[in-house]
C-alpha cells in the first residue's frame, strides 16, 4: 500500500510552545496519537472495503468490458493520489489540517453512501454477425462477487445454447449436450450490456465525491501526528510507525467483512459497511472532547475567513472530476499501428494531463537544480529525480492488486482455504495487510541489525530489490499455473505466496520513499519535490490500469466464457511484467553506486 505517513513531511510547522501531549501518554506516546490512530484506521477501513469491491462491482453489477473497468479503476486510484496536493496546500495556507480531515471526511463518507445505490444489474446482450440475441446467466450460488459456476446463455427463438470462447478468438454455441450448435468467428459475436445512464451517472458522482474528499483527508490526518511531536523528540518516528499500523489493521478488517456483505446481503450492503467506517473516522474527529484542540489548528491570518469559498469550491470540484471520468470511459482504443505517440495521442484528457506535468517536470526541475543550485545540490536532485521514476515503475506492478490480481482471483485461482472453507475474490486483497502488520517489526528489527554491523542496503538498493520483488511475486503465481487442473484454477497459496513476497518488496521501498525526497531536495524547493512525489504514485496509479487492460479477457455478461484462455491471458501479462521488473531492478543495483555517490551520504 502506498499510504505511508514520514516523520519527515516538510509540511509539518515549526512547534516551538509547549507540547499539550506532554505530560499524558499512550504506550509511551502522546495520547492524541490513540485517537488519530484510530481515526485513520477507519478511514482506511472505508476506503479498502470499497476499493475491494470496485473492480468486480464494475464487471459484474455494470456488467463493463475488462478495459472500461480496469481503465477506470485506474482512473479513480490516480485521482486519489493527486487531490492531495491540492488540499494539503489549502490546509496549510487557510482551512488547517483539523478542518481538512472533517470536510474530506463528511464528503467521502457522502461518496461512499452514494455506491450503495447502483440501481438493477446491468442487462447482457450480444450482438452477433449485427443481430441481437438476449442472453441469460444461470444462478448457480447467490455470491456476486465471485461466482465462478454461473453459465451465460444465448437466446434465439425460445432455444437456449450456451457461450463457450475458444482459444482462437471465435465463440461455440453450445446445445444442452454439449454439442457445438453453432459456431462464430473472430469478430463476431460483441458481447455488451444494457445499463441505465442514470444508475451509472451515480456511480461516477460517488467516485467524484470520494477522490475530492479524499484529498481533504489524506495529507492532513498524517500532518496532524507531526503536530503531536516537539522538534527533535526522538519519539516521532515511531509514533508514525505505529499510525502506519492502523493503516494496514484497517485495510484487514474491511477487506474480510465488506465482501462477506456484499455477498450476503448485496453490493449496497458491502459499500455500506465502508460509508459506516468513514462516519466512525469523522465522529472520532468532531467530537474529541477538546482532546485535539491544540491540534491542526488554522494558521494565524489576517482577514476574513475563506473556508467556506473553499468548501463550495471543493463541490464545484466534483462535477470536474466527473467530466474527466466520463472522458476517460469515453476514450476510445489506439489505432492499431499508430505506435508510441498515436498511442499517446488516445490517452484520456486525464492521462494526458498527468504524463504531460511529469514529463516536464522531471527535466524541468533538473534544470533549474543544475543552473541554481550548487554541483552537491544538482547531483543530489538528480538522485532523486532516478528514484522517482523508478518509483512510478514499482506502484505501477504493485498496484494490480486491484485490479488484473482480484480479476484473476474470480476467474483463475481456487478459492478453498482450509478443506471446504472458501474466501471470495475481493478478500484475496487482505493478504497484503495481513503481512505487512505481520512482517513490519521483523523488518523494522533487520535493518536495524543490518545497520549496526554497517551492512544495511543503501536507498537505491533497497529500490532495485523491491523492484525485483515485485516481478518474483508475478513469478511465483506463474510458476503456481503449471499445476493448475481441468478447471484451470490456481490454488489459493499460490496467490498469497505472490501477496507475500510483494508485501516484503513493499517494506524496502514505502518507508523510505517520502522521508528521501525530503533530504534529497534542494530545500527552497522541498514542497514541489514533494508534490512530484505523489504526483509519480498517481501516474503509477493511471498506468496500472492501462497495464491491467493488456490483462483483458473477453467477458459476457461479466463472466469469462473460457477459462484457459483467460489463464493464459494472465499469465502471459505477468510474465511480461515480471522481465520487465526484474531487469529495471538489476539496472537499478548497478547503478547504486553512482547514485550513492550523488546522495553525497544521504540515508
Amino acid at each position: 500500500m502506498v499510504d505511508t505517513p514520514t516523520a519527515d513531511n516538510p509540511r509539518e510547522p515549526d512547534i516551538t510552545h509547549t507540547n499539550p501531549a506532554a505530560e499524558a501518554t499512550w504506550f509511551g506516546h502522546p495520547r492524541q496519537l490513540a485517537r488519530l490512530f484510530t481515526t485513520e484506521m477507519w478511514e482506511r477501513f472505508g476506503y479498502y472495503g470499497m476499493r475491494a469491491l470496485l473492480t468486480l462491482y464494475l464487471t459484474k453489477h455494470f456488467i463493463f468490458g475488462d478495459r472500461e473497468a480496469t481503465g477506470l479503476y485506474g482512473g479513480f486510484t490516480a485521482l486519489v493520489y493527486l487531490t492531495p496536493l491540492i488540499g494539503g496546500y489549502l490546509a496549510d495556507q487557510y482551512l488547517g489540517s483539523k478542518r481538512s480531515v472533517k470536510f474530506g471526511a463528511i464528503i467521502m463518507a457522502i461518496g461512499y453512501f452514494t455506491l450503495c445505490f447502483g440501481g438493477e444489474t446491468a442487462k447482457p446482450y450480444a450482438m452477433v454477425d449485427g443481430q441481437r440475441y438476449e442472453v441469460q446467466v444461470d444462478h448457480f450460488k447467490d455470491a456476486p462477487t465471485s461466482a465462478k459456476e454461473e453459465k451465460r446463455v444465448l437466446v434465439d427463438n425460445g432455444k437456449r445454447f450456451e457461450i463457450k470462447g475458444n482459444e482462437d478468438g471465435s465463440v461455440s454455441l453450445l446445445n444442452a449436450d454439449g454439442s457445438t450448435a453453432k459456431s462464430i468467428a473472430k469478430g463476431g459475436f460483441d458481447a455488451k450490456g444494457d445499463r441505465s445512464p442514470f444508475w451509472q451517472m451515480i456511480l461516477l458522482l460517488a467516485l467524484s465525491l470520494v477522490s475530492v474528499g479524499n484529498g481533504f483527508f489524506k495529507p492532513n490526518i498524517s500532518t496532524m501526528v507531526g503536530e503531536l511531536y516537539a522538534q527533535g523528540d526522538r519519539r516521532r518516528d515511531s509514533g508514525f510507525t505505529i499510525f502506519y499500523m492502523g493503516i494496514n489493521l484497517g485495510s484487514l478488517g474491511s477487506q474480510i467483512l465488506c465482501p462477506i456483505l456484499a455477498d450476503a446481503v448485496g453490493w449496497w450492503a458491502g459499500f455500506g459497511l465502508a460509508a459506516l467506517g468513514m462516519l466512525v473516522s469523522y465522529t472520532l474527529i468532531q467530537f474529541d472532547g477538546g482532546k485535539l484542540a491544540a491540534v491542526g489548528e488554522p494558521p494565524a491570518r489576517t482577514g476574513p475567513d475563506r473556508a467556506l469559498l473553499i468548501y463550495i469550491g471543493a463541490l464545484v470540484a466534483v462535477p470536474v472530476v466527473y467530466f474527466l471520468f466520463v472522458n476517460l470511459m469515453n476514450t476510445p482504443k489506439p489505432v492499431p499501428g499508430s505506435g508510441f505517440i498515436g498511442y499517446l495521442a488516445s490517452l484520456s484528457l486525464m492521462g494526458k494531463l498527468l504524463f504531460g506535468t511529469f514529463v516536464v517536470s522531471i527535466p524541468g526541475i533538473l534544470i533549474w537544480s543544475f543552473v541554481k543550485g550548487s554541483r552537491t545540490e544538482a547531483q543530489m536532485m538528480l538522485a532523486a529525480m532516478i528514484l522517482i521514476v523508478f518509483n512510478v515503475v514499482f506502484w505501477t506492478l504493485f498496484e494490480q492488486a486491484g485490479s488484473s490480481l482480484t480479476l484473476f482471483a474470480d476467474r483463475n485461482t481456487n478459492l478453498t482455504v482450509f478443506g471446504d472453507f472458501k474466501i471470495t475474490a475481493p478478500q484475496t486483497q487482505f493478504f497484503n495487510a495481513f503481512f505487512i502488520v505481520a512482517l513490519a517489526p521483523l523488518m523494522s528489527m533487520l535493518w536495524t541489525w543490518l545497520a549496526r554491523r554497517g551492512w544495511e542496503p543503501s536507498i537505491p538498493i533497497k529500490f532495485g530489490l523491491a523492484l525485483m520483488g515485485v516481478g518474483a511475486g508475478f513469478l511465483f503465481l506463474v510458476w503456481g499455473s503449471h499445476y493448475v487442473g481441468p478447471d484451470f484454477q490456481v490454488g489459493i497459496w499460490w496467490l498469497a505466496g505472490l501477496y507475500l513476497i510483494h508485501s516484503v518488496a513493499e517494506l524496502c521501498i514505502s518507508p523510505v520513499g517520502l522521508s528521501m525526497i525530503t533530504k534529497l531536495s534542494i530545500t527552497r524547493i522541498v514542497g514541489l519535490m514533494m508534490g512530484v512525489w505523489f504526483l509519480s504514485i498517481s501516474v503509477a496509479q493511471y498506468v496500472a490500469g492501462v497495464v491491467a487492460q493488456f490483462a483483458s479477457v473477453e467477458t459476457v455478461g461479466g463472466q469469462v466464457t473460457n477459462l484457459k484462455v483467460s489463464l493464459d491471458t494472465y499469465t502471459g501479462t505477468f510474465t511480461t511484467i515480471a522481465e520487465v521488473a526484474i531487469a529495471l531492478g538489476l539496472l537499478l543495483l548497478l547503478l547504486s553506486w553512482p547514485l550513492k555517490k550523488w546522495m553525497h551520504g544521504v540515508k
